[in-house]
């Protein structure tokens, strides 16, 4: 049994929610333990994982979070950099699942978020497990 770290942008609540509920499903559902931590933002998301593996208390981390386009720039840089970030930290052999959402509007973030539809959450963690066994089987 593995230990996983899901870390969320609790900016949407709602949404995160189902993103939380279908990580978690999907890590229990594989005999794994699950903690759940906030952040403030997405782009918070990388460097809380940074000092959570640097802890030696997880083996995984799902990262979890909803950026929804807005009228300024802004939602190209949080969504590039927090993706740029996870990315780094994979690249660190560091199992992450990115399961930031990144949409048009809120219809497009449900449809992903919801556990009994795109279940994007659910995702996530199958990917962080799956970089874990990667991690596993060249260590």
């Amino acid at each position: 049994m593995a230990k996983f770290l899901i870390v969320e942008a609790r900016f949407y609540a709602h949404l995160n929610d189902m993103l939380i509920a279908g990580a978690r499903g999907a890590l229990e559902a594989a005999g794994h333990h699950a903690e759940v931590t906030t952040v403030p933002g997405a782009l918070e998301l990388p460097g809380a994982i940074a000092l959570a593996a640097e802890s030696g208390r997880y083996d995984g981390f799902v990262a979890i979070g909803v950026v929804i386009r807005g009228e300024t720039y802004h939602f190209e840089i949080v969504a590039g950099e927090s993706a740029r970030g996870i990315m780094a930290l994979t690249m660190d052999g560091i199992a992450v699942g990115n399961g930031i959402l990144t949409v048009e509007n809120e219809a497009q973030a449900l449809a992903r978020a919801d556990p009994r539809q795109g279940n994007k959450g659910a995702g996530a963690a199958e990917a962080a497990m799956a970089l874990l066994t990667l991690q596993e089987k060249f260590a």
